[in-house]
């Protein structure tokens, strides 16, 4: 979480570049050529919006004249996309900062299109405009969605290009120490949020030094003090102070001012980590930018639970031919049982017995004790990639998750749910440290953020930060898009072995 502020000049002050040079970096997307691709985006897909809502409304019919059907909205539908295109400008959906990661960019499409909307109904009904509703009804809707598929593919782009570090913008970090290698390390590893540590700047470490950040890394290019010249010297576009810098409040304040002459941003990283925005409610005390952070709520919700219900209900009818068949193929690979039952422990600490396809041998807990010096699991996991417990029909169900079918009967029954935190093992929570066992607060899931980022490809203290801000900022519309990203990361099997 962060606050961004941007550089703005008096009217009628000495333009800055007159007087100090002005960093040539620009935030990654605002060269005006992406924003002028966006809009040639957004004016084809609005265009053919009203000329599919045209061709269904009235078939077969051409302006040719008054007396063809829809003249009217032929007629109307270029001013209504020209004052659809100038609100989506208006409302800085083609902002650089909002562009490729987070849900603002969204936020800000969906409400300049209902301005759009509510703006064209009421000057028809003012000026007693005869447009067809139906034609309205298919060309407003269908307009939207292809404005949000549009972004998205744009972001799908966007994202693929900064994750080759294309379209980066570059960044010094400020601050201690430690709050410098957390921000940097999710920077790192967040390249989609367009952000690229150019140096490091702390009192704490000696210039010259290189800091890790993850799987990056970066050098102490200077002191507090040194803020303004390196930033100028390195021609990044923005400053990031990560947590509290010497001199307090009115350092921070006096820091913005003079970053201000000389065109770069100012990025305050909030002390907040993984909390949802949802939860933070600005409280301005005379000009002081409080922030309220409302209590998780860990009650069990009707709705997911009736989504459980019908979503697993529906399940094992529908895959029960495959469900079957899978049951077929692991009888005759080894003439043993069809389903592994273990203990996992669930809401509150409760245990109760999960439900799976076997996928190894009869003796796989026995062998396990030697086995030990090969694991590659972090933490208290125990991980193989080529475990030699696994069966030949038990590889290709862990490689396609379809092991995990059967938690759908844990899932009917209580015990689960569709998305939640993995269940843990009892050995892995007899080991949790450092509020670990807060996973317990919610329903273990089928799917969950940890396993649609990476599965086993992600270390112990990732999968559980993952958890635990799925268990804080639990929402529907999160457990929905947890599982639309399940089906491409079971797809991709990445992690899963």
């Amino acid at each position: 979480m962060s606050l961004t502020i941007r550089p703005t000049r008096p009217v009628g002050s000495v333009p800055l570049s007159a007087t100090r040079p002005v960093p040539t970096a620009a935030p990654a997307g605002a060269r005006p050529g992406f924003a002028r691709a966006v809009a040639a985006l957004d004016l084809a897909v609005l265009l053919l919006a009203f000329l599919a809502a045209h061709v269904v409304r009235f078939p077969g019919e051409l302006p040719a004249g008054s007396a063809a059907a829809g003249w009217m909205e032929f007629v109307v539908a270029p001013a209504i996309v020209l004052v659809w295109m100038s609100l989506l400008s208006t409302f800085g959906t083609r902002n650089a900062r909002v562009a490729g990661v987070g849900n603002d960019e969204y936020r800000r499409l969906v409400t300049a299109s209902l301005v759009t909307g509510a703006g064209v109904a009421m000057v028809a009904y003012a000026v007693q405009l005869d447009i067809a509703r139906g034609y309205v009804a298919i060309a407003f809707p269908l307009g939207l969605a292809l404005l949000v598929t549009e972004r998205k593919v744009v972001r799908t782009v966007l994202a693929r290009r900064r994750r080759r570090g294309e379209r980066l913008q570059d960044v010094l970090l400020v601050g201690d120490a430690e709050d410098v290698r957390y921000v940097g390390r999710r920077i790192a590893a967040t390249p989609v949020a367009g952000y690229r540590v150019a140096g490091i700047v702390t009192d704490c470490v000696s210039v010259g030094s290189t800091v890790e950040l993850g799987a990056a890394c970066s050098s102490v290019v200077g002191g507090i003090d040194d803020v303004l010249d390196r930033a100028q010297a390195i021609g990044v576009s923005a400053v990031v102070v990560a947590g509290a810098i010497r001199g307090g409040h009115e350092r921070l304040r006096r820091l913005g001012w003079q970053l201000e002459e000389r065109g770069v941003e100012l990025v305050v990283s909030s002390p907040l980590a993984d909390i949802a925005a949802g939860r933070v409610h600005e409280r301005p005390v005379d000009g002081l930018p409080l922030m309220h952070v409302e209590t998780p709520d860990y009650r069990r919700r009707f709705g997911k639970r009736l989504l459980d219900v019908v979503g697993a209900g529906l399940g094992l009818v529908l895959l029960a031919p495959m469900l079957a068949a899978v049951a077929v193929l692991i009888r005759l690979d080894d003439r043993g049982p069809v389903f592994f039952r273990q203990t996992r422990v669930g809401r509150g600490g409760q245990d109760f017995s999960i439900l799976k396809f076997r996928t190894m041998c009869l003796d796989a807990e026995a062998r396990m004790a030697e086995l030990e010096a090969s694991n590659e699991g972090a933490g208290p996991l125990f991980k193989m990639r080529d475990d030699p417990r696994v069966t030949r029909v038990g590889a290709f169900l862990r490689k396609t998750s379809l092991d995990e079918l059967p938690q759908l009967w844990n899932v009917l029954t209580g015990s689960m749910s569709l998305v939640g935190p993995r269940p843990a093992l009892p050995r892995e929570v007899a080991v949790y440290e450092d509020f670990a066992d807060r996973r317990l607060l919610v329903t273990p899931g089928i799917t969950g953020l940890w396993q649609v980022s990476g599965r086993s490809d992600l270390d112990w203290a990732e999968g559980v930060r993952l958890d635990l801000h799925y268990v804080e900022n639990w929402s529907f519309l999160h457990d929905l898009v947890i599982l639309a990203r399940t089906i491409p990361s079971v797809l991709r099997s990445r992690g899963a072995y």
